[in-house]
């Protein structure tokens, strides 16, 4: 399968996009910082060349992540990875997974149904993560709420560039 790199280098420059805009005064930047316990003068304190650098490498490895999530088809080649003839397009199964993907290689391939599964990865996995290390941090439900908004928001653009754009 191919992948399309700068689909996912664009969808790894989402969650600075959208977090640039979710966490700001025109949106929930007070409530944020007050749910989180921080100030003005903490923001200022972080290595923003640091805090965006990591927030691009890790976001990249969720892009890259999405595309199993969001893209069906990826789920054959795993199937047939272990078949000692999956490499040989003249091989039976070569000419299976070639039929098999020339009929069907481009089903649910869009922008709106990888902002479906990334809504929904959104909802049934970051909220979750988010819930869970919330509670232990003994964080309200309002912090909850903002995060995990964000990521349900976010999880369903980089969803729609990495299915709709391969």
């Amino acid at each position: 399968m191919h992948i399309n790199w700068l689909a996912i280098l664009v969808a790894a420059v989402i969650p600075m996009a959208v977090g640039a805009l979710w966490y700001s005064p025109m949106l929930f930047a007070n409530a944020w910082m007050k749910a989180s316990g921080l100030t003005e003068e903490n923001l200022k304190k972080g290595n923003m060349a640091l805090i965006l650098g990591l927030t691009f490498f890790f976001s990249f490895l969720l892009a890259i992540m999405l595309i199993s999530v969001v893209i069906h088809q990826t789920h054959i080649y795993s199937l047939l990875m272990n078949d000692p003839s999956f490499a040989d397009p003249n091989s039976d199964t070569g000419k299976w997974l070639a039929d098999t993907m020339g009929k069907y290689g481009q089903n649910f391939r869009s922008f709106k149904h990888g902002a479906l599964h990334g809504t929904i990865s959104g909802i049934f996995f970051a909220l979750p993560l988010i819930a869970i290390n919330a509670l232990f941090e003994r964080k309200s439900g309002r912090y909850i709420a903002i995060h995990a908004g964000y990521w349900i928001v976010t999880l369903a653009l980089m969803g729609a560039v990495v299915c709709g754009w391969q």
